[in-house]
């Protein structure tokens, strides 16, 4: 029976379709099925899996390793760049880098003639220097310099390859350096200069430029350390400061200055291209050892500076067209040999080993250097046979012993530094003889004093008997000192070097300045002994100024550079009185006879008075002109080094030749004066085979006398030697 009403319990269908549909209602709908991936194919070659398999496991190695040595490797790096930014001093420091001074050459105008040591010619900044020597830098040596951290591994990379190519070592050649890199070396990386270490700071600068994979390794970190520390500019400003660019010039400043005249925040852009190419080979393209090559290499410079936009294409034209040429100083290089000798007169602290800056005013005239220089080439182009080895050397100087010109020696092949005119000890020959006639004229004898020219022998204790004999291998009896003298007679020069004693004649060469050990016996007279040019030409000096000693000098003033107070004065000058000033003027008169009418006629000049002696030693080892006229004295010699005989030359040949040459240029545009000299009275003064004098005094002295009166006056004196 059913069911009925409300409130009755519900039936079991009832009960089964609620709870049917309640769990309906509590199930979620059914998922679709997922789809399945793919699943790669595998091979079924098993040693394809493994070697899959096993090249993937070493890489996943390697990739583990190298991230983590990365890791650390950036953290050494880090360290050591640290370290480097720690020392780095600040950039004021780091501007002069020389461990010497430097010395510079001012001649008697105050103009500079030559440098000596590394000069620092001042600091410039990468703002104060030229924009076309900033850019020529960069152009040249780093373009990418502002982009980089220091270090330009695409430099490196580039460097590589070229090496590699050119069949040398990876980091043999080129280095692919930046200008940061470049400084890390002129650095030295932070080592300090030590002369216990290294011989000089040469070996030093040069041990610092090596290469290898270590340095190399060394130098990025320092590198990247200098850029933390230091801007761009500052680093450009070490760098042109510390670059050193040939001739002895450290920075471009000092280069400038060296090269052109000026400085270096005024080069135009074909003189920057000059000095930015010195960078690559500072001596090989120095412009003062070859300037075709530096303007060569300049030019490829320009071509830089225009390809990456410093110059445009008319500015680069222009400096093609108008190269860079070296100032008159630079060019002439003048007082090579002169710029020695006067550093040797001052002390080495002051000079060659100097710690300072120095300045030294010369004597030096570049003008009559010039002339001197140019004299000598003249002669041994137009008077010389092509391809001779012979030597020469010329000293011109003033009445007080002040050096105004010096050659050294020819400019040949193998010459050397050697300085023939200061170091090289010569026989003196027949150029001796003035100083036998000064010591007899200071004694009271005369010019027209007579001496017989006759065969002459003198017994020499422990050598024997010694006969001197004349040139022309002739005697000419009876003649006058002055014509002894200015036929450079020996029989004669040797009697009244015996009549007037030979302590005597070696006293007054001693005191005109003849240093050299002295001829002991009779051949003194002759010039036996040895000499400098330079001995001798203050020697001669000593005669033109009257009669007074003289010490041949180049030095006027030795100061510190920016200071007021010289250190030093004068190295020279006139001294003691030799002979009398009479005695002095006497013997001008003879020695400008040699010139009127003797042994050196080819030294006349036109326009003034000349006195002066030829020279020539045993074998023509030697031949000398020593001459002066009222301004200057000058001295030549000519020989060979290894005393190789002379083939004709004579005294009276090539040197007075060489002497006229220079005179006439360094005589140009000076008013002529007149020598003092005077014209004796005539007298006779006889000297026999016994070698003695015995004065005779006629009644009134004999001006011009006559061949009558000569025969008289010879009649006298021989009825006076038979009594």
């Amino acid at each position: 029976m059913a069911a009925s009403g409300k409130g009755g319990r519900p039936l079991v269908a009832d009960r089964r379709y609620a709870a049917a549909k309640a769990a309906a209602r509590s199930t979620p709908p059914p998922k679709k099925p997922a789809r399945k991936r793919p699943q790669p194919r595998r091979s079924g070659n098993i040693f394809v899996r493994l070697i899959t398999g096993l090249i993937s496991g070493v890489w996943r190695v390697i990739w583990g390793v190298a991230w983590r040595v990365g890791f650390v490797s950036a953290l050494i790096l880090a360290g050591i760049v640290f370290y480097f930014y720690q020392t780095l001093p600040p950039v004021t420091a780091l501007l002069d880098g020389r461990a010497k001074g430097s010395v510079t050459l001012l001649d008697r105008n105050d103009q500079v003639f030559a440098w000596r040591g590394e000069t620092f010619g001042g600091q410039i900044t990468a703002d104060t220097v030229s924009p076309n020597l900033l850019n020529a830098v960069i152009a040249t040596e780093d373009k990418r310099f502002y982009r980089h951290f220091g270090v330009s591994p695409r430099g490196i990379a580039s460097a590589i390859k070229i090496n590699l190519s050119e069949g040398r070592g990876p980091l043999e050649g080129n280095g692919g350096s930046t200008i940061t890199q470049q400084v890390a070396k002129l650095l030295c990386l932070g080592l300090r200069y030590d002369p216990a270490q290294w011989k000089s700071e040469a070996a030093y600068e040069a041990d610092c430029r090596s290469g290898g994979v270590m340095r190399k390794l060394k130098e990025i970190p320092y590198a990247m350390a200098m850029e933390a520390k230091y801007s761009k500019a500052e680093i450009l400003t070490i760098y042109f400061n510390r670059a050193y660019l040939g001739a002895g010039a450290r920075g471009f400043e000092a280069a400038a200055q060296r090269y052109f005249g000026i400085s270096a925040n005024q080069v135009n852009p074909a003189q920057a291209a000059m000095l930015a190419g010195l960078l690559k080979a500072p001596s090989k393209y120095a412009p003062t050892n070859n300037l075709k090559r530096a303007q060569d290499r300049a030019d490829v410079i320009i071509d830089l500076m225009a390809e990456q936009g410093y110059l445009t294409p008319a500015e680069a034209a222009d400096a093609h067209a108008g190269p860079a040429q070296l100032s008159e100083a630079a060019q002439t290089k003048s007082g090579g040999f002169f710029a020695d000798w006067v550093m040797e007169t001052a002390p080495d602290f002051l000079t060659s080993t100097t710690t300072e800056d120095v300045i030294m005013r010369t004597t030096l005239d570049q003008k009559l250097q010039k002339d001197a220089e140019q004299a000598l080439a003249w002669v041994f182009d137009n008077k010389v046979k092509s391809g001779s080895k012979a030597q020469a050397a010329i000293v011109v100087m003033s009445a007080d012993g002040a050096v105004r010109a010096m050659v050294g020696g020819r400019k040949i092949e193998a010459a050397g530094s050697f300085n023939r005119a200061t170091q090289a000890l010569r026989q003196t020959g027949s150029s001796f003889k003035p100083f036998v006639y000064a010591a007899a004229l200071d004694l009271g004898w005369s010019p027209a004093d007579f001496v017989d020219d006759s065969p002459l022998t003198i017994n020499i204790p422990g050598s024997g008997p010694w006969t001197p004999d004349n040139y022309d291998k002739k005697f000419e009896g009876l003649i006058t000192l002055t014509q002894a003298l200015k036929e450079s007679r020996n029989i004669p020069a040797v009697r009244v070097s015996e009549a007037v004693g030979r302590e005597a004649v070696r006293a007054v060469a001693e005191g005109f300045g003849i240093q050299s050990d002295l001829a002991a016996g009779p051949a003194l007279a002759l010039g036996a002994s040895e000499s400098t040019l330079i001995e001798m030409t203050g020697a001669y000096a000593g005669i033109l100024n009257g009669g007074s000693s003289v010490t041949p000098y180049g030095l006027m003033e030795l100061k510190l550079k920016d200071e007021a107070e010289p250190l030093m004065g004068a190295g020279g000058g006139i001294g003691e009185r030799v002979i009398s000033e009479e005695a002095a003027q006497l013997l001008t008169y003879m020695m400008n006879q040699v010139v009127e009418s003797g042994t050196g006629t080819k030294a006349r000049l036109d326009d003034r008075p000349v006195a002066g002696k030829t020279g020539t030693t045993s074998a023509a080892r030697d031949a000398w002109f020593i001459g002066f006229t009222a301004d200057y004295v000058t001295g030549v010699w000519i020989g060979y080094d290894d005393n190789t005989p002379l083939q004709g030359v004579t005294g009276a040949g090539l040197p007075a030749e060489i002497w006229h040459e220079v005179m006439v240029r360094v005589n140009d545009g000076i008013p002529p004066s007149d020598l003092q000299m005077i014209v004796p009275n005539a007298r006779l003064r006889p000297a026999g085979n016994n070698v003695s004098s015995q004065p005779v005094a006629p009644s009134e002295p004999l001006m011009n006398p006559t061949d009558d009166q000569v025969e008289s006056l010879l009649k006298d004196i021989l009825n006076g030697q038979n009594n």
